[in-house]
């Protein structure tokens, strides 16, 4: 073999064994390359996850680098800061522990529950007190921390926050940020046990109207002594809570609503009238009679059980608040209402019975004076002061005016016309009652002292007889009055009749009275006797002339004949007839008031005409009786006759029927036959 062919193929060999290790390698480093990239692929994220956390590891490590004074002194000021922080936090988890029982109803132990809230009250000043303390010292400990580099700066700036946000909460002094609004909670319930023990225990004062007046002056406390303890201990907590004006308006609303139930049982509509609704003071006489009493009854009985009851429950508070509670309710209850009905009262027109029912107010009021200073006097009552005096000088300028016009109204009535029917002046009956009134004990004290101080206001000196001094005025003008009424009249006998009225009146009504005591006996004999010399005019100038014509002259039947004497029978009858007719039915429209004049008068009448009527027809009836036309002369009965004279001057509204001649074989209303014959004549 050849040597140089042995070498080619040596080297050819050894080329490819080279290629095959070099191709071996290529292919592990391929592989190592691949494992390589998978490796690289999988540490990315672990990677990035490590370049994240190298912050974190940056803040961990800061305090190995930071200066070593400010690592020591960080744990003083941290211990510092945490101390307050973990006292309030102690604090806040009680207040937490408080919460079931302030949730509870206080009626079941109101003193527990007291006692609770005076806890939670106390636990909620501490927080107030002390969180600011703890907050400041944790912002010292983060501005600390932060100036030295000692804490993270992320971890720093979320700390800050937080306690900005607690600063905030603290500077807007809600304390439901401290306590998740269970003070609130447990006082709104006290509030509520405040209103039940008021409710519970205010009951309407029973009425007993027939002895309105006569009832004790002070009404008792209407609240037992525990419930008025329980309300003061009530009112403690809630006033140490500014919650005052709360209680307050409680109180009246349930106080002030219990009085109006109270009056409601008095039927008190009355008072809500106005000058418009009625149209004289008659019409509402009645009310101001019962006005007086129930008003006595409020302030006395009502008002007075709540000014002593304000004071019981308010008295630890002080005065300006238990009397402005009370003027409250006084206010809202209806005291108001009273005192605008009497100024109603003075707004209606003016009339004499208004003097009357002005007096009855101002004694109402001035009997209860001593009492409306003692309630309302207070500058919490200033609505009720003002409202009552207004009140009390409208009585007083109302009444004065009233009395010094009467005397005016008494000379005014001079020019009217007299009664036509002769009857008595409705002013000079009503005028003398009203005098008689005005000095009786009932309205001369009252009367007078209202002059007194209307007197006293105008700076005058108050005379003591000028009131008796008035009437006795007002008296001699009603006398001047009626002589010049009598004279008004056409009719001589009419005013003979009137005056014998008027002065009868004046003597009969009067005497024994107080108007009657002031004129005096000898004013009072004067009447009577003026009575009876007007009695025996009307006499003179009309029922005695009609006996006259009933003449016996010129009937001696023996020397005449009975044709002659039945004749002039007939005569006379008829005259008489007529004369009688006419008298009759001029004066069977006139009036005798009083009952004893009329009955005497009539009596006197018929003691006048009737014995001679029948006289005459006893002795020469029978010569008209036998005539065809006796009925014409023959028209009256002597019972008939008695029995229309006796029917004269009634008023109006005693009359039952006209006793005057009727056509032959009629009958009177009571079944009387008026028309008789002369033989029946008795």
């Amino acid at each position: 073999m050849d040597p140089s062919g042995i070498g080619n193929d040596c080297k050819n060999e050894f080329c490819i064994d080279n290629l095959i290790a070099a191709r071996k390698s290529l292919k592990l480093s391929l592989e190592k390359s691949k494992t390589l990239g998978l490796a690289l692929e999988k540490a990315g994220p672990r990677l990035e996850e490590i370049n994240q956390r190298l912050p974190y590891l940056e803040a961990a490590v800061r305090p190995i680098r930071a200066d070593k004074d400010a690592l020591v002194a960080v744990g003083g000021h941290i211990n510092r800061a945490v101390g307050p922080a973990a006292a309030v936090l102690k604090v806040f988890d009680a207040v937490h522990g408080l919460e079931k029982s302030l949730l509870s109803d206080p009626r079941n132990d109101l003193p527990g529950y007291l006692s609770v809230l005076k806890r939670l009250e106390e636990a909620l000043k501490f927080l107030g007190d002390n969180c600011g303390l703890a907050i400041q010292w944790l912002e010292d400990i983060i501005e600390y921390l932060e100036d030295n580099r000692v804490a993270d700066g992320r971890y720093l700036s979320n700390m800050k926050t937080s306690l900005k946000g607690l600063r905030e909460l603290q500077n807007d002094g809600e304390r439901v940020h401290l306590d998740g609004g269970l003070l609130d909670a447990a006082l709104d319930k006290l509030e509520n046990e405040f209103r039940r023990l008021l409710m519970e225990h205010s009951v309407p004062l029973p009425m007993s109207s027939p002895s309105l007046g006569e009832q004790a002056c002070i009404a008792p406390s209407p609240l037992p002594v525990t419930v008025i303890q329980k309300l003061q201990a009530i009112l403690g907590r809630l006033i140490a809570n500014n919650r005052l004006e709360k209680c307050i308006a409680i109180y009246v609303e349930v106080r002030s609503s219990n009085v109006r139930a109270s009056l409601k049982a008095l039927d008190l509509d009355y008072l809500e009238i106005s000058v418009s609704e009625f149209n004289d003071m008659q019409s509402i006489e009645g009310y101001i009679g019962q006005w007086g009493k129930h008003l006595e009854f409020a302030v006395k009985h009502l008002f007075e059980a709540e000014f002593k009851l304000c004071n019981d429950v308010f008295e630890r508070i002080g005065l300006d608040v238990w009397m402005g509670c009370f003027a409250k309710i006084a206010a809202q209850a209806g005291i108001l209402a009273f005192l605008q009905f009497g100024k109603t009262i003075t707004e209606s027109k003016k009339e004499p019975i208004k003097l009357l029912k002005l007096l009855d107010i101002f004694a109402s009021l001035n009997k209860l004076r001593l009492d409306f200073n003692r309630l309302f006097g207070g500058a919490a009552c200033i609505e009720i002061q003002n409202l009552t005096r207004d009140l009390i000088k409208r009585v007083i300028d109302g009444a004065a005016e009233i009395f010094w016009e009467i005397f005016v109204q008494v000379e005014l009535q001079r020019q009217s016309p007299p009664p036509q029917d002769g009857s008595i002046p409705k002013l000079v009956s009503s005028i003398t009652d009203y005098c008689n009134k005005l000095l009786g004990d009932d309205y001369r004290p009252i009367l007078t002292q209202v002059l007194v101080i209307h007197q006293s206001w105008k700076h005058k000196k108050f005379q003591e007889m000028i009131l008796v001094n008035e009437v006795s005025k007002i008296i001699k003008a009603v006398d001047l009055n009626l002589d010049t009424w009598m004279k008004a009249y056409g009719d001589t006998t009419l005013s003979c009749l009137f005056a014998m009225n008027c002065h009868w009146h004046l003597y009969k009504d009067l005497k024994g009275t107080k108007v009657g005591e002031l004129m005096g006996d000898s004013w009072l004999k004067e009447h009577e006797q003026y009575k009876e010399y007007y009695s025996a005019v009307f006499f003179r100038e009309s029922w005695a002339k009609l006996p006259v014509h009933l003449s016996r002259e010129g009937l001696i039947m023996l020397s005449g004949g009975r044709a002659n004497a039945r004749d002039l029978v007939k005569k006379r009858l008829k005259t008489f007839n007529e004369a009688f007719d006419e008298m009759f039915r001029k004066q069977s429209g006139w009036v005798i008031p009083e009952r004893d004049l009329r009955e005497k008068t009539c009596q006197l009448i018929v003691q006048t005409v009737l014995p001679v009527y029948r006289s005459y027809m006893q002795t020469y009836g029978p010569l008209v009786e036998q005539d065809a036309s006796s009925s014409k002369y023959v028209k009256y009965t002597v019972q008939g006759l008695e029995q229309m004279l006796h029917s004269l001057f009634l008023p109006r509204r005693e009359r039952y029927g006209s006793f005057k001649g009727r056509p032959t074989g009629s009958k009177i209303d009571n079944g009387v036959d008026l028309r008789r014959t002369a033989s029946a004549v008795a």
